[in-house]
């Protein structure tokens, strides 16, 4: 197979977060940093404070330690659908359950990236030896429990598979082929009192979550003197319900997160470890300039009905530096509640802005469908969700 061949493969990859993962050294696998679900993507992508479904194992897994019952959810995008790619999508399956027994939820995902078929052709010649499929997936493993009424803790365990090609390039020994493990730890706040002077009672309305997810070593195709970092990344999550009564709310989101991926080899040509990274990616420039490298996103939830029907209405706003990527883009979206059943979709679009870096799934309809059963009525009538 030629090496332009899987240039093109590698093309595609980081098309979907090209400029911000090169800015970070560039990191392998950057389909773990996609905003999966459609209902914080039709709050700007800004699920971390909010996480009170099972796309939480994504946003903040600590969110799901407030839930009870049982969830389901799946959620299918095509990807850069600009470009004719039918075959180019993206699927993710969500599944969470409280186990009073052992005090928490287990949950678990499958995240699968297709990007399609491609034909191998053999080395100076274009005629076509055969053809092959390219992905990358992730396995996830979870449990998510209380510390405390108002503190809530979440822990993933992933296992990371990444087929670029099933045959080495040219006289290359590896093939493009790669496995490798990587884990989350978060933590939230979610109060069940809390009022502040001169603001109001906040009590069960207000959460504060952070999220260190991919934690994990370097992964290579080839040996391990070309292996890249995988995108270990810091979240925090902020989310605040202004207003609600009988039949309505609405919620504030706001997300700030950072990849902490060493960007500066050493004199030898190696990264600190990736253990070493989580805090030195904070000062690998001076800090002012560091701070400049943390994505800011945030939205607004607004839910009318009761517990046997109701909708939503969402709208959000993601912003990245010029310098760091220079995403910029604004998304809404809708979901319905019926009885066990609900679904949700979101839309985003680069076109009230200038100069930006467009988006994998701009002008693109993103659709999410979730099954929930055997949740109790949450202790308080008011505010976010608190399982038993």
């Amino acid at each position: 197979m030629k090496r332009l061949t899987m240039m093109l493969i590698l093309g595609v990859l980081t098309l979907f977060n090209s400029n911000k993962i090169m800015a970070q050294g560039e990191a392998a696998v950057p389909f773990l940093l996609l905003a999966p679900d459609s209902r914080a993507g039709g709050i700007g992508e800004s699920g971390g404070g909010l996480a009170d479904n099972s796309a939480a194992i994504f946003w903040n897994p600590a969110g799901i330690a407030f839930l009870d019952g049982t969830e389901v959810s799946i959620t299918h995008s095509n990807w850069l659908p600009q470009f004719g790619l039918d075959d180019l999508f993206y699927d993710y399956l969500t599944y969470r359950q409280y186990i009073e027994e052992i005090g928490g939820s287990v949950t678990s995902s499958i995240t699968y990236m297709n990007f399609g078929e491609f034909i191998r052709t053999g080395e100076g010649s274009p005629d076509p030896l055969g053809k092959f499929r390219s992905f990358d997936a992730a396995l996830t493993l979870g449990y998510s429990t209380k510390l405390h009424p108002d503190w809530g803790l979440g822990l993933n365990f992933r296992i990371i598979h990444s087929r670029l090609s099933d045959k080495p390039t040219a006289g290359e020994v590896g093939e493009g082929v790669a496995t490798s493990v990587s884990f989350d730890i978060a933590t939230m706040w979610r109060p069940e009192e809390f009022k502040i002077p001169l603001i109001g009672d906040l009590s069960n309305r207000f959460s504060l979550g952070i999220n260190v997810s991919n934690i994990g070593p370097e992964i290579y195709y080839i040996d391990q003197a070309q292996a890249d970092p995988i995108p270990t990344n810091f979240r925090l999550g902020l989310a605040i319900m202004l207003m609600q009564d009988d039949y309505s709310s609405l919620t504030w989101t706001g997300d700030m997160s950072k990849l902490l991926v060493d960007r500066k080899k050493n004199a030898d040509g190696k990264r600190d470890k990736f253990y070493k990274a989580i805090f030195t990616s904070w000062f690998d420039d001076d800090f002012s300039t560091e701070m400049r490298d943390v994505v800011t996103s945030m939205g607004l939830e607004y839910w009318y009905g009761d517990d046997d029907f109701k909708f939503a209405l969402r709208t959000g706003f993601f912003y990245e530096d010029p310098d760091f990527g220079n995403r910029k883009f604004v998304t809404i979206g809708a979901g319905l509640r019926y009885d066990l059943y609900g679904f949700d979709f979101s839309y985003i679009t680069t076109d009230v802005f200038k100069g930006g870096e467009n988006h994998p799934l701009s002008d693109t309809l993103r659709f999410s469908l979730l099954i929930g059963w055997g949740g109790t009525k949450h202790k308080s009538t008011k505010g976010f969700p608190r399982g038993i």
